[in-house]
C-alpha cells in the first residue's frame, strides 16, 4: 500500500461538479493499493497515520498527531501511485491491485481510520477533482511494504 499523506488546512473532493467530501484542518490521503496488500498493511497504515506526529505544537515543532489536533481525514483512492514509468512515455498500471481487492482494502482502511478520527472519502473508481491547501507544505509517502 502506498499512501501520500498531505497535511492540509482544507481539502475537498468534487464529483460531477458536486462536493462529495470536505475537511478543514487534517490530512488528505491519496491511497494506492497493491496486489499483495491485505489486513496487515491496513492495520499498519491506520496505526501510522493516526499516530504520526506531523502537526505543529506551540513551539512550532511537528509534535502532534491528527488525534491530538482533533483533525479530519479526506481519503481518496489513487491507483496511479503504482504507475510504472520505466519504459516508454505512457505509464503502465499493472502494479496496482485488481479493482475488487483494491476496493476492499481501501474500504477497510477508511473504516479503521474512521474508528479513530472523522473520515470523508471520494468514490472508489470515480473521476474526481481534488482541491487542497497544503499546510507547511508537509507531504509524506507511507509505503507499508517498507516497514
Amino acid at each position: 500500500m502506498k499512501i501520500v499523506i498531505q497535511r492540509v488546512a482544507e481539502a475537498a473532493v468534487t464529483i460531477d461538479q458536486q462536493i462529495h467530501g470536505q475537511i478543514k484542518q487534517g490530512l488528505l490521503l491519496l491511497v494506492g493499493i497493491g496486489p499483495d496488500d491485505g489486513k496487515e498493511d491496513v492495520d499498519y497504515a491506520v496505526r501510522k497515520i493516526t499516530n504520526m506526529r506531523i502537526f505543529s505544537d506551540e513551539q512550532g515543532k511537528m509534535n502532534r498527531s491528527i488525534q491530538d489536533i482533533e483533525g479530519q481525514i479526506l481519503s481518496i483512492s489513487q491507483f496511479t501511485l503504482f504507475a510504472d514509468t520505466k519504459k516508454g512515455h505512457r505509464p503502465a498500471f499493472i502494479g496496482a491491485a485488481p479493482p475488487d481487492l483494491a476496493r476492499k482494502c481501501y474500504e477497510e482502511l477508511n473504516q479503521g481510520l474512521g474508528a479513530v478520527v472523522p473520515v470523508q472519502t471520494g468514490i472508489f473508481g470515480a473521476d474526481m477533482q481534488v482541491s487542497l491547501v497544503n499546510d507547511g507544505p508537509v507531504t509524506i509517502l507511507l509505503d507499508t511494504k517498507q516497514k
